[in-house]
């Protein structure tokens, strides 16, 4: 009886995940365009035609319908598979870590707020503060009611993120004579902080900055990247989504759990 329920939540999981990826997409096509979200329903960007609920099935419809509009037959971005996919993998991942618990909730609502933040920053080069503002309340409030963040490390993750972020914008600022990091940047980093503490955001940025580095210089060596364009700094932030949820050290039970799961035993 537990293999079925096992099961069947991570069929749900993973669907919704889906689900949510494709409304996803919406907010990263509209909020940098000041649209609503919510009206007019789902339509092609470029012949405006309203897309009928059978080709507004997340992955499915991208791919009967070839990556191509049904009525003007304009290509669809990869994007939106992309996010679809994306999201419901790590809503599975995030299940497969933390089962049914206030963790996978808790994560799963940032993942996805990430994902809209980081696909709008990759095309627009902007963090919208309507997602990153409501977020640093959420993620406090959220301390008072999970066992694994107080919180007093909340305050401290929101001061501790924002407030390195601020520092290294205003000396990058005074040594390369413009501006090194945006508001939203500040904002982000605190949001993230309000969810997982000070910890994780120090470890966090330090690994991002790392890896960014890297990816710009393998881009501009490449010559895809322009040294004077600006960075997109949402790798951090997203790395840091990928570290704390995937790679504590609970994740080394992920394995043996998904095994189990495979052999119809409840995992421990």
């Amino acid at each position: 009886m537990y293999y079925e329920i096992e099961i069947i939540s991570i069929v749900i999981l993973s669907l919704l995940g889906l689900i949510v990826g494709s409304f996803s997409n919406v907010c990263i096509y509209r909020i940098p365009r000041n649209e609503s979200i919510v009206f007019p329903a789902s339509h092609c960007p470029k012949c405006r035609k309203r897309i009928k609920p059978i080709d507004n099935i997340p992955l499915l419809s991208y791919i009967m319908l070839k990556g191509r509009c049904r009525n003007c037959k304009s290509k669809i971005s990869i994007q939106y598979p992309i996010v679809e996919l994306l999201t419901g993998l790590i809503y599975l991942i995030v299940y497969l870590i933390y089962g049914l618990s206030i963790q996978t909730l808790v994560y799963i609502i940032l993942s996805s707020a990430l994902i809209i933040i980081a696909f709008i920053d990759l095309n627009q080069q902007i963090i919208p503060d309507v997602i990153s503002l409501p977020g640093i309340v959420i993620g406090f409030i959220i301390s008072f009611f999970v066992p694994y963040i107080s919180f007093v490390d909340s305050i401290l993750g929101i001061a501790v993120g924002g407030g390195i972020i601020l520092i290294i914008g205003l000396v990058g600022s005074v040594i390369f004579k413009k501006e090194a990091m945006g508001g939203g940047d500040v904002k982000l980093a605190a949001m993230i902080g309000a969810f997982l503490g000070w910890r994780y955001i120090i470890i966090s940025l330090f690994l991002g900055f790392f890896v960014g580095a890297l990816a710009g210089i393998i881009l501009i060596m490449s010559k895809i990247k322009k040294k004077r364009r600006r960075y997109s700094f949402w790798t951090i932030y997203y790395l840091r989504f990928v570290h704390h949820p995937f790679m504590g050290r609970e994740n080394y039970f992920l394995v043996p759990r998904v095994l189990k799961i495979c052999k119809k035993e409840r995992p421990d």
